[in-house]
């Protein structure tokens, strides 16, 4: 395919620096090299492959790569991209129209990044254009707390953080016990009980912030991930409703780069009828317990820091300690 360059206003002058739209598969390996390298200048941990990017661009929803994507070129060698999506929030009702920019960090700095910001911002603009005026737009992107130079950046651009998560984890040494209340049972997972477990999950999360109605392809691009591994879940039932699960995981490539044995004890939820009575605590022990038998050494996990259910104490008492701080930017549009 042959490459169509973007002309932006506002591109800082370096020799050989093009911008371009996305080629499709072809880009795939270039932009796993950007990906990489940014991660080890951001301390960002990942356990990502070439696979998983793959896989991922076939489920996207709300954006069209070939439209929502910019490239950035120094003497026709990859050194960043950014790509924008949108979606409507449940409560307050309003339209995320989000971007990110992953960049190598010997290109940082010299301006590069904010006139990608720039092009996001205005394709993000052409896109709220088409879309009902009927709520409120907020332009919105992601960060941690190594990325300082970027921070800085959005700031400068009115970004303000929104929300704050961290990555936590502990070792699998010793592990506490908890007991499940009366009447709640975990049992095997039955491949027909997958997407009822999913839904439950789903609603659970329903009045967490953020929160956006999942589409039938985001169930589509979990069930088809490495991510997607019932045999590990540990679900609990009262009668037959899904009350509370954890939907562990382990990821080998993560631990295969990261020179770790690492089990992840995500997704954890408890539907809000059946809160505050302990489910959670058994169904995490239970995981640590599971990924203990499976060889792992410690388990990890995300936490949004102002969770409404209070996860974070949960998980500070269960053992858990902070890796990295996460932060979500937003500003209106």
């Amino acid at each position: 395919m042959k490459k169509e360059q973007i002309s932006l206003e506002r591109s800082p002058v370096i020799k050989g620096l093009k911008f371009r739209k996305y080629l499709g598969n072809q880009d795939f390996p270039e932009m796993m090299k950007v990906i990489n390298a940014a991660a080890i200048a951001d301390k960002d941990k990942s356990g990502e492959t070439l696979a998983d990017l793959k896989h991922d661009y076939q489920h996207l929803t709300n954006c069209d790569p070939y439209q929502d994507m910019i490239m950035a070129e120094i003497d026709d060698e990859l050194i960043a991209y950014a790509r924008v999506t949108w979606w409507q929030e449940e409560e307050p009702n309003d339209r995320i129209y989000s971007h990110f920019v992953n960049i190598t960090p010997e290109w940082r700095d010299q301006g590069i990044e904010l006139a990608i910001i720039q092009w996001c911002e205005a394709r993000l603009r052409d896109i709220a254009g088409d879309h009902p005026q009927d709520s409120q737009r907020i332009f919105q992107t992601y960060s941690n707390e190594f990325k300082t130079s970027l921070n800085h950046l959005l700031e400068s651009q009115d970004y303000e953080p929104a929300r704050f998560f961290i990555e936590m984890s502990r070792p699998l040494d010793e592990i506490p016990t908890a007991d499940m209340p009366p009447g709640i049972v975990v049992r095997p997972v039955l491949k027909e009980d997958h997407r009822k477990i999913w839904e439950a999950s789903i609603d659970a999360f329903r009045d967490h912030w953020g929160y956006s109605e999942p589409k039938e392809e985001d169930y589509k691009n979990y069930t088809g991930s490495k991510y997607f591994q019932p045999d590990l879940w540990q679900v609990a039932w009262d009668g037959d409703e899904v009350v509370a699960s954890v939907l562990n995981y382990i990821d080998p490539d993560y631990n295969s780069k990261h020179n770790c044995k690492r089990g992840w004890t995500e997704d954890i939820s408890t539907r809000k009828a059946w809160r505050r009575r302990g489910i959670a605590k058994a169904l995490i022990t239970r995981s640590m317990h599971l990924h203990k038998e499976k060889g792992m050494k410690e388990v990890g996990l995300g936490v949004d820091t102002f969770n409404p259910s209070g996860a974070l104490k949960l998980y500070e008492d269960l053992g858990y300690k902070k890796e990295k701080t996460f932060v979500n930017y937003r500003k209106p549009m």
